[in-house]
């Protein structure tokens, strides 16, 4: 595993419970891949943090799942507050930025229960269309997994 280096402005790191209430309450971020030709690759993504991992839906094919498959090292960057203070020249803000190992959830099992997990997150209570909408678009639905 790789050391990341230490934020530069510690005093504004947020304590580890804090990020995590931030992924558990905010819906989407900025997934940064490898992209074409060594250039970055930044994609705004909606997200559902479960159990320690960050789930999101792709399309089978495109830009993101070439570069997941060619190097599946990832930054994710969540946004929870950006307030501007004009008169003292600054922007007050939170966010996170999540380092790790983004990979295709192959396992059907897997699949389905990260599929879940997102319905859930999005419309909590719409188990029925959930499940329609989960059995229109199976099994062509990839869900991305990071660690």
């Amino acid at each position: 595993m790789m050391d990341f280096r230490p934020m530069r402005r510690e005093r504004q790191q947020l304590a580890l419970a804090d990020c995590i209430g931030l992924l558990k309450r905010c819906t989407s971020g900025v997934l940064a891949l490898l992209g074409d030709g060594g250039y970055p690759y930044a994609v705004p993504m909606s997200y559902a943090y479960t159990a320690g991992r960050i789930i999101m839906h792709s399309a089978l094919h495109g830009h993101k799942m070439d570069a997941i498959a060619q190097r599946p090292l990832c930054s994710f960057c969540v946004v929870d507050m950006d307030e501007v203070h004009p008169a003292e020249y600054t922007t007050h803000f939170r966010s996170v930025i999540v380092f790790g190992r983004i990979g295709i959830v192959e396992d059907a099992a897997q699949r389905l229960q990260a599929l879940r997990e997102l319905g859930q997150r999005f419309n909590p209570s719409n188990e029925m269309g959930l499940q329609r909408e989960i059995e229109r678009g199976w099994p062509t639905w990839p869900c991305c997994s990071s660690a």
